[in-house]
């Protein structure tokens, strides 16, 4: 179950309430998110509605916004926001990830941009190569669809984890190819303890 400390709970939790009531000021939803109060309201509670990976609603609240406004000064959209948050979300409990880390992983390798090609000719949020659509997929798979992507990632990550026999800076090196190395898992876990980390 995601759980926070009382001192990191209560901004999250005030939010919350906030965006949930219909007497909140439209001006203070402009100052920290920039969405009209009752665009953000109607956003967040559809999410919730078809978010199934949580313990139950007031989990999903509490996780959902505070990684949303986290994720805001990169994506500008809250629907993209929250179709990103609750995709990986679902996809990092399937395969039993912390769903901070695959945020942070989508952080280094994309900075959540969708549509993002590196020079190797990675795709998506999570720079997938091609050549794991014959692996795990199918040919007609579009690397660069969130869902599709997300769901790649985390299934390669995965099986890294699982040769590294649940080591993580092993397995992130060998999600980027850089096995032996120490510069990508440490890129990674300081966008972790900087950007995404949740106290448990």
């Amino acid at each position: 179950m995601y759980r926070l400390s009382l001192s990191r709970l209560v901004i999250p939790a005030v939010l919350i309430v906030c965006v949930l009531s219909p007497t909140f000021p439209s001006s203070l939803m402009a100052a920290s998110s920039e969405v009209p109060d009752d665009i953000m309201r109607s956003i967040l509670l559809n999410t919730i509605k078809d978010a199934e990976s949580f313990e139950d609603r007031f989990d999903a609240e509490v996780w959902l916004l505070d990684m949303s406004t986290r994720m805001s000064r990169y994506i500008k959209d809250p629907n993209q926001r929250m179709e990103i948050l609750r995709i990986a979300h679902k996809e990092a409990r399937r395969m039993n990830l912390r769903p901070e880390l695959v945020l942070s992983v989508m952080h280094v390798e994309s900075l959540f941009d969708q549509y993002a090609v590196s020079s190797a000719g990675a795709q998506g949020l999570m720079q997938v190569m091609p050549f794991w659509k014959k692996e795990i997929g199918t040919t007609e798979d579009n690397l660069t669809d969130i869902a599709t992507n997300i769901r790649y990632g985390c299934t390669i990550l995965k099986a890294y984890l699982k040769r590294e026999r649940g080591n993580e800076r092993k397995a992130l090196a060998r999600y980027n190819g850089s096995t032996g190395k120490n510069w990508y898992p440490e890129r990674v876990f300081n966008a972790w303890k900087k950007y995404w980390f949740v106290q448990r």
